[in-house]
């Protein structure tokens, strides 16, 4: 079930930079949680085509994430939002800017 979280969380951040049939796959299985099974009847393409754009995208959104780091700063802004120490603020700030 995180997996699932945390790819939604990547998707909806970088979904703009994913093609529009990768797109389609991807909202299906992780969105719509449809199994590949049901999306590949959908789609008419076979089960494993289907895997393979889901395992692909995946890769992608890692690699957006591990270059871009746009989910990991939005949690470290929320952890400086909801602190009352004006240290552990900057040391987090610090964090981002870095």
């Amino acid at each position: 079930m995180e997996k699932f979280i945390y790819y939604n969380e990547l998707y909806l951040i970088y979904k703009d930079l994913i093609n529009e049939k990768n797109r389609e796959v991807f909202d299906l299985y992780y969105g719509e949680n449809m199994t590949m099974q049901e999306i590949a009847d959908l789609k008419n393409i076979s089960k494993s085509r289907v895997g393979i754009i889901i395992k692909r995208t995946t890769e992608l959104l890692d690699k957006y994430e591990d270059k871009l780091n746009i989910r990991k700063n939005n949690e470290l802004i929320d952890k400086a939002i909801n602190s009352n120490n004006i240290d552990e603020i900057k040391k987090i700030l610090n964090k981002i800017i870095k």
